[in-house]
């Protein structure tokens, strides 16, 4: 995972993250990405199977765990929601149906202090007592089986108690207060974002109101470390794939490394990032061609309000830096 600022001996600095440029005023930042996959994605169009992968870092989807009875497509491409083109879980029982998908986190040691799993969906408005969905992250090698909750952090919704949103983690259960009609109006992004080997953050933001947002922190379950995302769905009988008042939509998932932010202050460039990112080192070079040498900044980080920070000098016409793991 690499994070590239470019700086220029005058007062205007350019990031460049994966080949775009933005020129701002002396400050800037950007955040490299370890996975990607999204439902836009050509690999996508003719639908949605198990065994296809259209991105990387994420391994091959699995289907395992999905109800085989009563027949009926289960897992598909759908364009009906508030996100566009998404994949989309249909059940096709009231009382045992269940859509479930899932995959690895393909890089060794799986998600990484520092690092952020986002996730894009939209969830169903119907409601069907004793009926729900949740997104499990966790240590295994497929998917969690109907009744089988194993994970390192479980969020989810389930219309028996409530109809607010529920993580379970470490401490036990925690009711957000996040209700489905708010996430599922508009959608919702899922951000998950380790803050230690076995500590998170956690922020639910609906897109039909983002000032409602709900945060969270605490400490993940011992199924650890976390290489598996896993969807499920129990819901309502579908009517088929456009039917958005029961099925759940996702439209992108992606895992960002730690964010690095650069500032200009007189004849001096400041770099930060989080302290989350512990496993990271600054590295400067002063071009980007075909065998660029990268060094390592030998300036001790000092900390200050959770966050790294460097002070170097500006020299030469233009310098790069990345973090580097």
């Amino acid at each position: 995972m690499k994070s590239h600022f470019l700086l220029n001996g005058g007062v205007a600095a350019a990031c460049a993250v994966a080949g775009a440029s933005t020129m701002l005023s002396g400050n800037c930042s950007a955040q490299g990405l370890v996975a990607a996959d999204y439902a836009t994605n050509p690999t996508y169009a003719s639908g949605w199977s198990a065994g296809q992968n259209g991105g990387y870092g994420f391994g091959p989807w699995s289907f395992d765990g999905t109800n085989p009875t009563p027949p009926g497509q289960y897992q598909g491409m759908s364009s009906s929601s508030a996100l566009g083109t998404a994949w989309t879980l249909a059940t096709y029982d009231n009382h045992s149906g269940i859509a479930d998908v899932g995959r690895a986190i393909t890089q060794p040691g799986g998600l990484q202090p520092g690092q952020t799993l986002e996730v894009v969906i939209q969830n169903p408005l119907g409601y069907h007592f004793y009926r729900g969905w949740d997104i499990c992250v966790y240590n295994g090698t497929n998917n969690n089986p109907g009744g089988v909750n194993t994970a390192a952090i479980r969020t989810q919704l389930f219309a028996y108690r409530k109809t607010a949103w529920d993580v379970m983690d470490y401490d036990g259960d925690t009711y957000t207060g996040l209700d489905l009609a708010t996430t599922g109006a508009s959608g919702m992004k899922y951000d998950l974002t380790l803050t230690s080997t076995n500590t998170y953050s956690l922020t639910l933001t609906p897109f039909s109101d983002p000032t409602n947002a709900y945060a969270q922190t605490g400490t993940l379950a011992t199924n650890l470390p976390i290489n598996w995302v896993n969807f499920r769905l129990y819901w309502g009988t579908s009517t088929g794939l456009s039917d958005t008042a029961d099925n759940l939509e996702i439209s992108s998932m992606i895992i960002a490394g730690p964010q690095l932010n650069i500032q200009q202050a007189g004849s001096n460039v400041v770099l930060s990032w989080s302290t989350n990112a512990s496993g990271f080192y600054l590295e400067s070079t002063s071009n980007l061609n075909a065998g660029a040498v990268w060094q390592t900044n030998y300036s001790v980080p000092y900390v200050t309000n959770g966050l790294y920070f460097v002070t170097n000098a500006i020299t030469g016409s233009r310098q790069f830096y990345r973090l580097k793991q």
